[in-house]
């Protein structure tokens, strides 16, 4: 059952490419990929834990395998990318699971539980931010862009979709780089060098400003909720810092916190150990 199934579905015309990976009558844990990656951010952890839960990670429109339809045909608003993911859940017939989210993840993941909180079994965060107080060094070009949208502060968003720029995610506050493939930020630039795609992603960029509002409603949702969580959080991270995952603290207390001697995609480096942290904190759900 630790066989990764490659697999293709269509969400209102547009086809959504996902991993599937271990036994369906097993606790169901939906991956929710950050930018500018895909469900490839998850292919160790997928094979870690496929004989012991149902794996299921898919990638957006726009990202990864999963259709691009052009700008004119798909809005690519966090709105938007929450109503396909959640049509793909019901879609394939899933009924609850944890809920691991990633960076990007998390705008869409928050979206989707707090319109169908009877989904939800758990909550794995890793460098999913919720909070003002997560925003590192990192985003102060991002909110000079969401500020006012012009060429020079689009430049800056278009550097972070180069190839340095996207290595940098992978590399930057890293325990040691060496463990990580350059596989992986090469992967990601294949699908963002499209024609067509910096667009979208400067789209996505752009409405993240979005997300910003909807903290408080996602904060209030924990407090209300109270879900079991599990934090696993790359503590170098400039983009969403320590601070976002501590943060966490304030609404969910209960919730168990592992800050990681690594950067923003820390499953690159402590795939296992995360696994591990997974493995134990699901075991008290079943």
């Amino acid at each position: 059952m630790n066989t990764i199934n490659y697999k293709t579905i269509s969400i209102e015309g547009v086809n959504i490419f996902y991993r599937e990976a271990g036994n369906p009558n097993h606790l169901a844990i939906l991956l929710l990929h950050g930018f500018p990656s895909s469900s490839h951010m998850y292919r160790d952890l997928i094979r870690d834990l496929a004989d012991r839960y149902y794996l299921i990670a898919p990638d957006y429109p726009g990202f990864g395998n999963s259709d691009m339809p052009a700008r004119t045909e798909y809005q690519y608003t966090f709105d938007n990318l929450s109503v396909t993911i959640e049509k793909f859940v019901d879609a394939i017939g899933l009924k609850k699971f944890s809920l691991f989210m990633q960076d990007y993840g998390a705008p869409v993941g928050y979206r989707i539980i707090l319109r169908r909180p009877e989904l939800l079994q758990a909550l794995l965060i890793q460098n999913g931010n919720t909070y003002l107080d997560g925003l590192g060094p990192a985003t102060e070009d991002g909110k000079r862009f969401w500020a006012n949208r012009n060429p020079e502060t689009e430049g800056a968003m278009r550097n972070m979709l180069s190839l340095e720029g996207t290595r940098m995610q992978y590399v930057d506050g890293a325990e040691d780089i060496k463990k990580i493939s350059p596989d992986a930020w090469h992967y990601d630039q294949y699908f963002l060098d499209r024609p067509g795609n910096k667009e979208i992603q400067l789209d996505l960029l752009y409405d993240y400003k979005n997300n910003l509002k909807q903290y408080p409603a996602w904060q209030k949702f924990l407090r209300d909720h109270q879900p079991p969580t599990l934090i696993t959080w790359g503590k170098n991270d400039a983009l969403f810092t320590g601070n976002g995952a501590v943060a966490y603290k304030q609404d969910l207390p209960n919730a168990q916190l592992h800050l990681l001697n690594s950067g923003h995609f820390a499953l690159e480096e402590f795939h296992t150990e995360v696994s591990v942290l997974i493995d134990d904190f699901l075991k008290n759900l079943k």
